[in-house]
């Protein structure tokens, strides 16, 4: 290489031991990203971490250029563009940071293309968002003319160039969260080990975002974590006070998420504000429907949306129902803070509930048919927005009945998607408040009627059926009439009251057949009264109702319903000895239960087929199902709801298990089944054929072997299994 004269500024100047700056604390966490950004610059010459403000983007740039810097000959240099705020000065805060001092008059462009024409460099440029527009093309030049030359870039929209890898960065794990806040707290000199729950709880509040966490570490020499999280509503106004000498756009949550704000157009910062009326995930029809208007066309938002999105503002994700849309908590506080200064925080918050009591309301038809796990799944991702609705509609005197509508179209999900017990803490809020519109009410009653008679609660769902019953007498409902007949029924079959419950029941499906009804819940009424049949040891006519509810969802492709008409059917062959037919039908009961999270279905259909194992002739492994089966009835209520009649398989096979094994090894058994998280104790179920033949054959050829504590492969987890027929 030919020698330069020192104002030459084709010259590099010797490199620094490291062209980068130190780092002044521990960095904490992030190796998936950092492998992804190592692997990106082995096969792309320009890589691009996006993200919002404060996510880590510069301490990771700057992390990943050290570990990869000894690959390039001229090692690394990082160019901080955030401060540069004329687009004319883009091309010579490069040269700085490469050391370059020009003294000849030619365009900086040229000098810094000619500069780095022969060089081995991997220059990172963080902070350059705000300079887009100039900085994407001279980098593209800088690409083309610079073949030794890679970029590391950060910032929060991507550059839009022909091979570009862009790397989103999103919020930190929970684990890595913790371990950096305790890593900043403990440099505060004013740390103690504090309760680990506080401080993942205080992570989730702030996103996993990393200076969030560093300024509320910050905070710690004045305020515990039970004060930080008090205050943690003012977010803005409780994150402040950056360490001294960071960026100013880094110095307080404020001016973080401001710069991004400061980016936007118009139409972007008056969209920005009206997603924040969103909870969690939200898809592209709900934000036509809530956000357009005239200052805002339909036809606009998709494209306003996807400016969001290149600025990091909104992430998008794909899910079973299509692409999802969200923005960090943080990111959302802040937009409905300008929402709240134009004034319509009040009016999107109502086309927010309306749209999303339309949403519940197609979901409620939707469950009658072959669509049930799709609506299983969007009222799952819904479920945020749907808690938000009814809580603008309990803000406001004159629309509790709108929550009582909306809660009580949600009953297919509470009873249905082992939602028992938020679908209580929600009824019994709505039905708190007095309103005029009485059928809106007694939907209300009867649902909670029949949440509480699966959570084993007779008083309360005695006395909600009881003013339903009335009320739909004095208003002529003859539907919600017919609803609260219906669980009465059953609850007088929960109680053993099998007579009565086989009365009110016959009379219910009278009345839903008077009026039209058929639905998931007038099927069920069918199946609950072949349960009442079996138990008065009238088998076969339960079989018949079963066969027809049967018959009925499978022509609408109806699964819910059909796994507890099956559980009735493999009781009924169980009875009549044939194991391996309960079995069969138990399995498919298992799969669909389990796909849909109905914890109840779950547990009676294990508990039975725990019966039919002892019944096989494997005791131990009957007894690990019923021990299985335990915690899924702690996490709905009582046990078999306290009745005799559906304690009965349980209660026989204990009996029969007990008398093989032993109370000792019995005990044993069961343990080892209650020790099994939940999708352990589906795959265990799932496989028992395989280990009864195991089981046999050990029979066969020695003494009995203990129960099998291993996880089977290859099968079906929560709510992904296959259903059959």
């Amino acid at each position: 290489m030919r020698d330069h004269g020192p104002g030459d500024p084709d010259r590099l100047p010797p490199p620094a031991p490291c062209g980068l700056p130190a780092e002044v604390n521990g960095f904490v966490g992030r190796a998936g990203e950092l492998a992804a950004a190592a692997r990106a610059l082995e096969t792309s010459r320009l890589v691009t971490l996006v993200g919002p403000g404060g996510i880590g983007k510069t301490r990771l740039a700057v992390r990943a250029a050290a570990a990869q810097q000894n690959r390039y000959a001229d090692g690394a240099r990082l160019a901080e563009l955030s401060l540069v705020r004329d687009p004319r000065l883009v091309a010579h805060a490069l040269l700085g940071a490469l050391g370059v001092t020009d003294h000849t008059g030619r365009p900086a462009r040229d000098v810094l293309l000619r500069h780095l024409a022969g060089r081995r460099l991997l220059l990172v440029v963080d902070g350059f968002e705000h300079l887009v527009e100039t900085c994407a093309p001279l980098l593209r030049d800088v690409l083309r003319h610079a073949p030794g030359v890679a970029v590391l870039a950060a910032g929060r929209r991507p550059l839009r160039l022909d091979g570009e890898a862009v790397l989103p960065l999103g919020p930190m794990t929970p684990q890595d969260a913790a371990l950096l806040f305790t890593a900043r707290a403990a440099g505060t000199g004013r740390w103690a080990r504090e309760d680990p729950a506080l401080v993942r709880e205080l992570c989730r509040r702030l996103d996993g975002v990393p200076l969030a966490l560093e300024l509320a570490a910050g905070r710690l020499p004045a305020l515990t974590l039970e004060q930080l999280l008090d205050r943690m509503d003012d977010r803005f106004g409780l994150l402040t006070c950056g360490v001294r000498g960071a960026l100013p756009r880094h110095r307080t949550l404020r001016t973080a998420v401001g710069w991004s704000h400061e980016l936007c157009t118009p139409a972007e910062r008056l969209l920005w504000a009206r997603l924040s009326v969103f909870a969690g995930d939200f898809d592209l029809e709900a934000v036509e429907y809530v956000c357009s208007g005239p200052d805002l066309p339909a036809g606009s938002v998709l494209d306003v949306l996807g400016e969001l999105i290149a600025q990091s503002v909104v992430t998008r994700a794909e899910s079973a129902g299509g692409a999802r849309y969200r923005m960090l908590d943080t990111v959302r506080a802040y937009g409905a803070e300008w929402l709240a200064e134009l004034g319509d925080a009040e009016r999107l918050r109502s086309r927010h509930r309306d749209w999303y009591m339309g949403l519940a309301t197609w979901c409620e038809l939707e469950w009658f048919g072959p669509r049930q796990a799709d609506v299983a799944a969007c009222t799952d991702s819904a479920l945020p927005n749907l808690r938000a609705a009814v809580e603008v509609c309990l803000e406001r005197p004159d629309e509790a009945h709108l929550g009582q509508h909306l809660v009580g179209t949600l009953w297919f999900y509470w009873a249905g998607c082992g939602r028992l017990s938020e679908g209580r803490h929600w009824l019994d809020r709505v039905l708190a408040h007095e309103t005029r519109y009485p059928d809106a009410r007694l939907k209300a009653l009867w649902v909670l009627g029949y949440v509480a008679v699966l959570q084993g609660d007779a008083a309360a769902a005695a006395a909600a059926l009881h003013e339903c019953g009335e009320g739909a007498e004095a208003g002529e409902n003859v539907l919600a009439g017919a609803y609260a007949t219906h669980r009465k029924g059953c609850l007088a079959l929960l109680s053993d009251d099998v007579p009565r419950a086989e009365r009110l029941l016959r009379s219910a499906l009278a009345d839903y057949d008077r009026v039209g009804e058929l639905n998931s819940n007038v099927l069920m009424g069918q199946v609950e009264l072949a349960m009442a049949l079996v138990f008065q040891d009238r088998l076969d006519a339960a079989v018949e109702v079963c066969e027809e509810v049967r018959e009925v969802c499978e022509t609408f492709g109806e699964l819910w319903t059909r796994a507890y008409a099956l559980y009735v059917l493999a009781y009924a062959a169980w009875a009549a000895g044939e194991h391996a037919r309960a079995r069969a039908l138990l399995t498919e009961c298992i799969t669909v239960d389990h796909r849909f999270n109905d914890l109840v279905g779950l547990a009676l259909a294990i508990e039975l087929l725990a019966l039919v194992t002892a019944s096989e002739g494997d005791p131990a492994e009957a007894a690990v199902l019923q021990g299985a089966a335990a915690p899924v009835w702690d996490s709905v209520g009582v046990a078999v709801f306290g009745s005799v009649h559906f304690a009965a398989p349980r209660e026989m096979c204990a009996r029969r298990a007990a008398e093989q094994l032993g109370a000792r090894r019995y005990e044993e058994c069961v343990e080892t089944g209650r020790a099994l998280p939940l999708d352990a104790a589906v795959r265990r179920a799932l496989t028992a054929p395989e280990r009864v033949r195991v089981f046999r054959a050990r029979q066969r050829t020695g003494p009995p072997a203990s129960p099998d504590t291993r996880e089977p492969a290859g099968l079906p987890t929560g709510n992904g299994g296959e259903t059959a027929g």
